[in-house]
C-alpha cells in the first residue's frame, strides 16, 4: 500500500514533473509475467525514476547498507526501503549473497518485477564496469524475461555525494528482451554465468553509450578510496614535520 500511495499520488508524481523522464522503447515492457530489469547506475535517483514510468511495481535489490545505518537517519532510510518492498543484498559472498539470491528469485516466482543492477555498485565515474555474475543465476533459475534498461542524464542530476539533485530532465531507454533459454540448465556453469554477464553488459552498453571498462567498480572505488588515504597520511606526515621543526 505504501509502494502505490508513494507512485501515485506523493512521490511518483513529483518526480514526473520535476524531471519530465522521456521513456525510449516502453514496447518492450511486458504488460504482465515476471520481469528482471538490468541497468546501468550512475546515480542515486536510478532507483526513483525506473519505478515512476513503469506501470507496475517494480523491487530493487539495494545494498544491505541502507538497512543498517544507525541513528534517525539510519532508521528513516531503513523505513523507507522495506516500506517500498527493497531488497537488501549482502555483496560479502556466501551464505549471506546465497540468500539475497533466494530473496529475488521469490519475487519473481510471484510473478512481480525485479531492478537489478548489474555493476553491483554505483559507477564512480560514468563509465560502465564489470557486471557481476549474480544476475545471471537469477536469470538462468528464475527462466524470466530480461529487459536491459539504460538510464540517460541521471549522474549529471545527481552524482555520488551530492545531497540535493538538480531539476534537470532525464530520460530511460528500454532494450529488447534477452533470451537465454539456451543456457537453460547451466546455472552452476561458471563459464556460461559469466558469458550470460557479458552479454548483459554488453547490450548495457549499447543502449547507454557509456564506455565500457572490464574491471569491476568496486575495484576502482577501493583503489581511489586507497590513494586518497595516501595522499592524506602525507598531508599529515609533512605537517608533523613542519611543526617540530618550528
Amino acid at each position: 500500500m505504501t509502494y502505490w500511495l508513494l507512485k501515485n499520488f506523493l512521490l511518483g508524481p513529483l518526480i514526473l514533473t520535476l524531471f519530465r523522464p522521456w521513456v525510449v522503447g516502453r514496447e518492450y515492457v511486458p504488460a504482465k509475467g515476471p520481469v528482471i530489469f538490468a541497468s546501468n547506475h550512475i546515480s542515486f535517483i536510478d532507483s526513483v525514476i525506473l519505478p515512476a514510468v513503469l506501470d507496475r511495481r517494480v523491487s530493487f535489490l539495494a545494498k544491505s547498507d541502507y538497512f543498517t545505518g544507525r541513528g534517525l537517519k539510519g532508521w528513516a532510510t531503513k523505513t523507507f526501503f522495506n516500506a517500498i518492498g527493497q531488497l537488501p543484498i549482502d555483496r560479502s559472498g556466501g551464505k549471506a549473497s546465497e540468500a539475497s539470491l533466494r530473496a529475488g528469485l521469490q519475487v519473481l516466482a510471484r510473478g512481480e518485477q525485479l531492478g537489478i543492477y548489474p555493476e553491483g555498485t554505483r559507477s564512480p565515474d560514468g563509465n560502465l564496469y564489470r557486471g557481476r555474475t549474480g544476475i545471471a543465476r537469477m536469470i538462468l533459475e528464475g527462466r524470466v524475461t530480461v529487459i536491459p534498461v539504460a538510464m540517460v542524464g541521471t549522474r549529471e542530476v545527481q552524482q555520488i555525494g551530492q545531497r540535493i539533485p538538480k531539476f534537470k530532465r532525464v530520460g530511460v531507454v528500454f532494450g529488447k528482451p534477452l533470451d537465454f533459454s539456451r543456457f537453460e540448465g547451466f546455472e552452476t556453469d561458471r563459464f556460461i554465468l559469466r558469458s550470460v554477464t557479458d552479454e548483459v553488459m554488453h547490450a548495457l552498453a549499447g543502449l547507454s553509450r557509456q564506455e565500457y571498462v572490464d574491471v569491476y567498480a568496486t575495484s576502482v572505488k577501493e583503489r581511489a578510496s586507497t590513494a586518497r588515504e595516501q595522499v592524506l597520511r602525507g598531508k599529515v606526515t609533512r605537517n608533523g614535520r613542519g611543526t617540530s621543526a618550528r
